[in-house]
């Protein structure tokens, strides 16, 4: 890549802003960029575990990102949100289709944060047609 020098004058008071300025966004940028994955918008009840896998080695983060909701769950939850449409839940299903959906979002939240330390340790994320197909 070739490169071409540029040459501006500008009056020292502009010149001193804009290096200041300059500095501290080149500084902050490298900074951000440099941090892992904030856990900041996570549930309080998982911080501590997806802050946990900011350590782990890149293979233990592609077993959790690759992981999955066992079948028979899965095909639990189709069943009892299929049974939600039509309103014929009872009370202890509808309690066991909250606990179901909780913990599928939980392990969606889990793959998600994983996906992000692997892009921020600069591990190349597959394109969505490259992923395993759900159940």
């Amino acid at each position: 890549m070739s490169t071409h020098q540029v040459t501006i004058e500008l009056p020292y008071p502009v010149y001193r802003q804009f290096a200041r300025i300059a500095v501290e966004t080149l500084i902050t940028q490298s900074v951000v960029s440099n941090l892992p994955p904030s856990t900041d918008n996570a549930p309080l009840e998982m911080q501590l575990e997806l802050v946990t896998m900011q350590k782990l080695g890149v293979s233990e983060l592609l077993s959790i990102a690759h992981s999955q909701v066992e079948s028979k769950q899965h095909q639990r939850h189709v069943q009892l949100l299929e049974k939600n449409q039509e309103g014929v839940l009872s009370d202890k299903e509808r309690q066991e289709l909250t606990k179901l959906r909780l913990e599928a979002n939980r392990l969606m939240l889990r793959k998600a944060y994983v996906w992000s330390i692997l892009r921020w340790r600069g591990v190349r994320i597959p394109r969505l047609q490259e992923l395993p197909v759900a159940l």
